[in-house]
Formats: structure tokens, C-alpha cells, sequence
């Protein structure tokens, strides 16, 4: 316990020098709301990628067919082919590896729309031929109705599922929209279902877009046959969908008759690789963090002991008249390291009180903004980081008045009386 007379002490000691004193606990105070502020940051950058991804699979791979650059078998390079309906069973029957597999159709090609009607309301948006397992890759949130089934694939009923943003377009608002028809290339489909999606920024626009399907009802109603445009995978527990790719790929490969050299006849992109990719670049980005501020932190930390040095430095007849009466090298020593402490922990603590009011600001204006935020979404400072700063600032105290106190301690109390 420090008594009322050490504190004086302490109070006095830092109160010679105002300006001084202000400007050393200011680097302190800087080091550790820089290190708080970009910590938070970084955490709300992730935060804002991470949810961009809403619930998706991220042990997913999507294979598409693209156009041969090899010859093969009698078939000239730049052939064009298609995935077919029985390339999906093959796979099913032959890679166990696979948890979920889903065929996939666009009607009018990749990223492209489809003019829907409904009375005297129309609207452009992507029409997609999905299986219920789509669904599991990428999960939506059901508003009203229901999702695609089992039943409508194996009936291909001409049933559909909307996105929020088409119901908008079609519908008034608070208007019933299930058991409704909307008209999609002179074809009528019933709404079943109506829903939203769990991404943020511009992927929930895209899926709010958006209208699902049947896969079987796509075929036949708009004449692709057996055709499939491109398919989404996901891997089983433990096993790398990569190890699913390779084997998908290769599969497809000796169906189609394509060269097994040539890597650019069938085109993938793999989830699990870019997840695995963003997350190793967040750490890097914690990494860098944690070493600018704690730089910081540490610049501070040598300010407080340079002042701790200069006060030892013109207290030295006090330090020499109380070595002279007795005091001991432990009580010289507590007496430099408690105002060092003091000094740090005050401005530090003020400086994490500070990070965290603006972490908690900012966190305040981007809910109300909504999903304009873009890819910064809740930046927040976790528990265990405001508990990991406090003791580096006790630390931090304790380092910066080791070498005053050593000083101190070298200063014999004849010499000192003997101090101007």
C-alpha cells in the first residue's frame, strides 16, 4: 500500500515539470489508443469480409466447362462442350468424398436477366434452375413460403422462389405474394417462396435479384435438354474440397474427352482456398498491428523512463539525505518504480477508456447505416485484448522506472548532500 505521504510524493514529483510530465504520459496515452483503434479496425474489416460471405459453404468449389485448348481423341482444340445430366450422376456414384453437389442453370447465360412480369409491373433479373442442396451451399433466409423441394424437382413444377428486391419490384408493399404468378419468358410460374440473403454489400444485391427455379423445370421449360451449366461442391468433414475438385475435374475430363493436360478446358473456382487465403492476410494485418502499436506503446514507455531519469537526476540531494537516514535500496527503488507506474498506467488508461468510446462511436454510426457500411461491418475490441493492454501497462510502468530506480540506487548520500 502506498500511504497519503507517497502519493504527495508521487503528485509533487510530477507536478515540477507540468508541460514535461503532459507530454511523456501523451506518448503513452497515444500508444495505447493507436493500438486499440487499429485493432478494432482490423477486426471490423474482417468482420465486414467475413459477412460478405453470409453463411456460405466455405468448403465449396464451383466447376464450369470453358473451351478446350488441346487436341484430343480426334477433337480439335477450341471445342466447346456442356456438362450433361449424367456427368452429375457419375459423380455422385463414384466420389464419396462429396457432401453436397448441386447442378446449377442460369436462363440467358451467366449474369444476365430475364424480363418477368406480373399485371402491369416488369423487371430484369437472374433466373436460376437450382436443386434444394444450392441451398445449403449458400443459405438464403426464408421471409414467407418455402424453398424449393425434392417433389418439384422430381414433378418439375413450375413454382418459384423470389429475392426481397423482385418482390419489391413486382409487388406492393404488405401485398400477398404466395399463390401469386409472375411470367418469365412467356411462361407462367407460382410463387412458393419468398426470401433474403445472408451476404452483405453488393452479393446480397445480387441474390435479392434473384429468382430460383426447379433445375428439372428450367431443362424442360426453356429446352436446355440434359444440359447443366455448372455445378457447386462441397467436400465431407475433414477432407479438403480440393481433394474433391481434383477428382471432379479429372472425372469430367475423361467424360468429355478432353486432354487430362489441359487445365484450362474446365474452369473452378475454389471458396475453401480464397477463405483460407483472406484469413492468413488478417493475420498478417493483426500481426502488423500489433507490432506498429506496440512500437508506439514502447516509444512512450522509453519517454516515461527519460523523465523517471531526469527527476532522479534533480532530486538527488533527497534521495541522498534519505539513503543518509536510513532508507533502504528496496524503498528507493518502490518509491521511483511506483511514480513510473502511476504515470503510465493514468495516461494508458485514459488512452484505452479513449479507443474504446471510439471503436464503440464508429460501431454506432455503421449500424445506422445499415448495409451501405460496405466491408467494414461492427469493429469491435475483444475482452481479452483490453486485459492483455492494462497489463502491458503495468508492465510497461514497471520497465520504464527499473533504470531511475537503478540510478538512484548508485547514488551515494555523501555525494548527494554534497549536490547543488
Amino acid at each position: 500500500m502506498i500511504d497519503r505521504d507517497k502519493w504527495q510524493e508521487i503528485f509533487q514529483a510530477l507536478r515540477t515539470n507540468k508541460w514535461r510530465t503532459f507530454l511523456t504520459a501523451f506518448g503513452v496515452f497515444w500508444g495505447i489508443f493507436m493500438l486499440l483503434v487499429m485493432l478494432g479496425s482490423g477486426q471490423g474489416l474482417e468482420n465486414g469480409v467475413t459477412q460478405g460471405f453470409g453463411d456460405f459453404a466455405t468448403n465449396s468449389v464451383f466447376i464450369w466447362p470453358q473451351r478446350t485448348t488441346m487436341a484430343y481423341k480426334g477433337f480439335d482444340r477450341n471445342r466447346s462442350f456442356s456438362f450433361k445430366d449424367g456427368d452429375v450422376e457419375a459423380i455422385r456414384k463414384t466420389i464419396p468424398e462429396i457432401q453436397y453437389l448441386a447442378p446449377r442453370l442460369q436462363g440467358g447465360g451467366f449474369r444476365s436477366g430475364d424480363n418477368a412480369v406480373r399485371g402491369e409491373k416488369t423487371g430484369t433479373y437472374s433466373v436460376y434452375g437450382d436443386y434444394p442442396d444450392f441451398f445449403k451451399i449458400d443459405p438464403v433466409e426464408i421471409l414467407e413460403g418455402r424453398f424449393i423441394n425434392e417433389i418439384d424437382i422430381r414433378d418439375r413444377r413450375k413454382v418459384i422462389v423470389i429475392g426481397n428486391r423482385v418482390y419489391e419490384g413486382l409487388f406492393d408493399k404488405g401485398e400477398e405474394c404466395i399463390g401469386e404468378y409472375i411470367r418469365i419468358q412467356g411462361i407462367y410460374f407460382r410463387v412458393v417462396g419468398r426470401f433474403k440473403s445472408k451476404k452483405s454489400g453488393e452479393g446480397a444485391n445480387q441474390d435479392n435479384e434473384a429468382m430460383f427455379m426447379p433445375f428439372t423445370t428450367m431443362q424442360r421449360a426453356y429446352n436446355y435438354g440434359d444440359r447443366v451449366g455448372w455445378l457447386s461442391v462441397t467436400s465431407i468433414d475433414q477432407v479438403p474440397v480440393s481433394v474433391v475438385q481434383e477428382k471432379v475435374i479429372k472425372l469430367l475430363k475423361t467424360r468429355q474427352n478432353i486432354n487430362p493436360a489441359d487445365d484450362l478446358a474446365i474452369g473452378s473456382f475454389n471458396v475453401e482456398k480464397e477463405f483460407k487465403q483472406m484469413r492468413g492476410l488478417f493475420f498478417g494485418i493483426d500481426m502488423l498491428i500489433w507490432i506498429v502499436g506496440i512500437g508506439t506503446l514502447l516509444a512512450g514507455v522509453i519517454g516515461v523512463s527519460n523523465i523517471m531519469l531526469v527527476i532522479v537526476k534533480e532530486r538527488t540531494k533527497e534521495i541522498g539525505i534519505q539513503r543518509a537516514l536510513g532508507a533502504t535500496p528496496m524503498h528507493i527503488t518502490m518509491q521511483i518504480i511506483n511514480e513510473s507506474v502511476f504515470l503510465t498506467t493514468l495516461s494508458g488508461y485514459i488512452g484505452l477508456v479513449t479507443g474504446v468510446l471510439v471503436i464503440e462511436g464508429v460501431d454506432h454510426l455503421i449500424r445506422q447505416q445499415g448495409d451501405e457500411a460496405g466491408f467494414f461491418k461492427n469493429p469491435e475490441i475483444d475482452i481479452s485484448i483490453a486485459i492483455a493492454s492494462l497489463v502491458i501497462l503495468i508492465i510497461s510502468g514497471v520497465i520504464a522506472g527499473l533504470i531511475p530506480a537503478s540510478r538512484a540506487l548508485n547514488i551515494k548520500p555523501i555525494e548527494a548532500l554534497r549536490t547543488e
